[in-house]
């Protein structure tokens, strides 16, 4: 919302090369309450005027020696990206009153001038331009934190990923159907052990691995029931003979409704500390 304070407070320029004209609407823009009042009876000099100050409202008079509104128009047009003049324009020929707001202008008054006419459309055009103002910033405000938000995600996801370099051999995560869909670190040959793809897509199996059925079914059976495990141990003997522990950390993930959608996971190779160990008595 806009306050009546605002609206008084709006900078407005007049038009106008009859001065009679000028001091009338000064004077009705004073007794209103308006206080930033500025005018000038050279149409050269607008554009200049509102490249300096960007006036909220222009009250401008479209029959001018030499320059007419219409031109004056043309050249704000160019100052103006955002292609939203504030212009009011004054027309004794109400056959301009459709050209001129074909030319950009947003709305019109009449000569002679109707005082509560006039008073109502400057403060609703007023209202509506600083509406546009408003929205406009907050736009600008909307934009510069969403890149800002970006780039701390960026930033988070860089540190996530390097703690789990740190911390583990691999991150991974799966959909509700079991496929992995993101993982970090050396996981497809290690940890996964039951299918390994090849690059047409295709499934093979894990030749010469042998895998612990038992460790293997315990693990599924904590997929299968959606519950979170930690440092779950499991080994499998490679063909060469040699035997190698995996421990794996997951839980199951949920949407904002409830709906599982999968698991999410870390995943270490613990061989060297089982061997160290005498191997693994969980």
């Amino acid at each position: 919302m806009i306050s009546k304070l605002e609206i008084l407070n709006a900078s407005i320029l007049i038009v106008d090369d009859q001065e009679s004209n000028v001091l009338l609407l000064e004077e009705m823009l004073r007794d209103s309450g308006y206080s930033s009042i500025s005018s000038t009876s050279d149409p050269y000099a607008v554009c200049e005027l509102y490249r300096k100050n960007r006036y909220d409202l222009i009250l401008l008079d479209l029959q001018m020696p030499k320059m007419d509104g219409f031109q004056v128009m043309e050249g704000l047009k160019e100052i103006e990206v955002n292609d939203y003049l504030p212009v009011l324009v004054i027309t004794a020929q109400p056959s301009h009153k459709l050209q001129a707001l074909a030319a950009g202008a947003k709305d019109f008054v009449a000569k002679p001038f109707d005082l509560i006419e006039v008073q109502t459309r400057i403060h609703n055009m007023l209202e509506v331009r600083l509406l546009h103002k408003k929205l406009l910033h907050h736009n600008q405000i909307l934009e510069q934190t969403v890149l800002e938000r970006t780039a701390e995600l960026r930033e988070s996801e860089a540190r996530f990923r390097r703690f789990t370099e740190l911390s583990s051999d691999w991150y991974w995560e799966q959909d509700k159907a079991g496929n992995f869909t993101n993982v970090f670190g050396p996981v497809a040959e290690k940890m996964l052990g039951i299918l390994v793809f090849n690059e047409e897509g295709a499934e093979k199996v894990d030749q010469g691995t042998t895998w612990d059925e038992a460790e293997r079914k315990v693990l599924a059976e904590n997929l299968e029931a959606k519950r979170p495990f930690l440092d779950f141990v499991y080994s499998r003997t490679n063909p060469g003979g040699l035997k190698q522990y995996l421990m794996v950390s997951g839980e199951p993930m949920y949407d904002p409704s409830g709906c599982f959608t999968g698991y999410r996971g870390v995943g270490k190779d613990v061989t060297e500390s089982m061997r160290s160990n005498g191997g693994y008595k969980g």
